[in-house]
Order: C-alpha cells, then sequence, then structure tokens
C-alpha cells in the first residue's frame, strides 16, 4: 500500500546509504526528491539514468551522495556540460558505467520483466564492451556464429520519480512518459513527488488510466509543487533557463556549487 508522507525528505528518509536509484531524463526531473537527498547528507549512492540525465543527477554527484553513475550521457545540454559530473569523473571520486541508450532501455526493460539478461547487438565493435566487464558476448543459441551481446537487467533498489498528479489511492499519472512507467515497474520501490494530489480515482478516468504507475508499484508519495523547477513541468510551468545558466556558471567551482545549494536551502522552498 502506497504511504502518503508529508515532505520530500520524508521520502530521502527511506533511502539508505549505498542503495541504487534510477532516475528518469527531463522534463520533469524529481529535483525536490534530490534536494531532500542532498539534504540528508544521502552517500555512496549507485545512480542509473534512464538514459541520460542533466542538473538534478549534477546535483547528486557535487554534493558527494554519488559512488557509481551508470548512464548513457551527463550534460547540461545547451547549457553545456555538466561541471560536477565532469569534475567528479577526471579526479576519480565516481565510478563511470559507461552505457549508451538502448542499452539502458534494454536493460531496464529486463528488470521489468524479471528477466536474467538481454541480448543487444548495437555495441558490437565498440570500446563498450571493455570497460563493461558484465556485459557478455555469446553466440546467438539459434545461429551458431552469430555473436550477439548479453546484458544483466537493471533493477534499481528506488525508482525516483516526479509526475504532474496522482490520486488519493497512489496511482500516478504519468502521461506520455512511457520510460518512468518501466522504471517503476523495474525498480524494488518507487518514491514519487507529484505537482497536485486529485481526490478522484484516476483509474476510472479512460484518457488517464492507460498513462498510470499503478499504486502496487508506488511505495511513498507526498506533493512538491514545483518539485521539477528548475526543469520544466508540461503544461505547468516552462525550464528556466537563466536558472540553469545561474547553476552552470556557479557549478564551474566547487566554492560556486556550495554557494548555489545555500542559497537554495536559505531561500523559501518555492521549488518544494
Amino acid at each position: 500500500m502506497t504511504r502518503f508522507l508529508s515532505t520530500p525528505d520524508d521520502l530521502a528518509a527511506l533511502v539508505p546509504h549505498g542503495a541504487s536509484v534510477g532516475l528518469a531524463k527531463e522534463p520533469l526531473s524529481p529535483i525536490a526528491l534530490a534536494r531532500a537527498l542532498i539534504r540528508r547528507g544521502a552517500r555512496d549512492l549507485h545512480l542509473v539514468t534512464i538514459p541520460t540525465a542533466s542538473m538534478v543527477a549534477d546535483m547528486l554527484i557535487g554534493a558527494g551522495c554519488v559512488k557509481v553513475v551508470e548512464t548513457s550521457g551527463v550534460t547540461l545540454g545547451e547549457f553545456g556540460l555538466a561541471p560536477r559530473f565532469v569534475e567528479a569523473v577526471k579526479s576519480g571520486a565516481v565510478e563511470v558505467r559507461d552505457a549508451t541508450c538502448p542499452a539502458v532501455y534494454a536493460a531496464l526493460q529486463a528488470g521489468e520483466k524479471g528477466q536474467p539478461f538481454v541480448p543487444l547487438r548495437g555495441v558490437i565493435g565498440s570500446d563498450l564492451l571493455a570497460n563493461r566487464p558484465d556485459w557478455k558476448v555469446i553466440d546467438n543459441p539459434f545461429a551458431p556464429g552469430d555473436p550477439v551481446v548479453i546484458l544483466p537487467p537493471i533493477r534499481p533498489d528506488f525508482a525516483l520519480i516526479h509526475a504532474l498528479k496522482a490520486d488519493r489511492y497512489g496511482n500516478v499519472w504519468v502521461g506520455p512518459r512511457h520510460e518512468l512507467k518501466t522504471l517503476a515497474h523495474a525498480a524494488k520501490q518507487s518514491l514519487v513527488t507529484v505537482e497536485e494530489i486529485v481526490e478522484h480515482d484516476l483509474r476510472e478516468d479512460d484518457a488517464a488510466s492507460p498513462n498510470l504507475v499503478s499504486s502496487l508499484y508506488v511505495a511513498a508519495l507526498t506533493e512538491a509543487p514545483r518539485g521539477a523547477w528548475p526543469t520544466a513541468a508540461p503544461g505547468l510551468y516552462p525550464l528556466d533557463e537563466a536558472e540553469i545558466a545561474s547553476y552552470a556558471r556557479a557549478a564551474k567551482t566547487a566554492e560556486g556549487f556550495a554557494s548555489y545549494l545555500s542559497g537554495l536551502e536559505a531561500a523559501p522552498r518555492a521549488a518544494e
């Protein structure tokens, strides 16, 4: 049964040090939940990005919350490199497990389905295989001499999700973001923040019901208006380009990053 908690900090308290956590790319980044993990002082997380990430991952890495990042890319997009991620890679503060977008999605689907592995062709011939000892090349059992790569499933301990709305029964509407459904199904538990909790049962809404994460997959939920800011929540608020540009400038140095976080916490938590 879904637990309804009061704040993102209550959700963050459920994540032990060393847990594996999965989060999806923008829009609707779980920024409020990431900030709560930073306030809590989370450590040694294994971060899996579905399949890429930007500011939310950079903040967690910069705050020292992450030990391993499994990703097909961490950048700030048009705002440049993800500065804390780049610095952590250069210094060896994080272990990077390189992947590709198709590989992440395939492994996540294997986790969703309870498969022991999933085959993939596209990385044969790349240097990824030299850096991913957990990826194996085998012969296609139906066509000997036809090599394929097999990947272990991705099954995070926690899915970290921000969505537009949920209902009082714990069902979460993710709209067209079907990768969030896959992530919730693959993860052992899902921790969800939403812009709004509605009173009516979304399962009875023909327009909403096909795009729900069922409460069966939602361990805990809280309302966090503007919980994706400064990333976008489509239909509610746009990407805050000025804020992300400000972050990109500040986070170029450890001191600037620390000052940026301090400024966020000193201001009223309108983003949460």
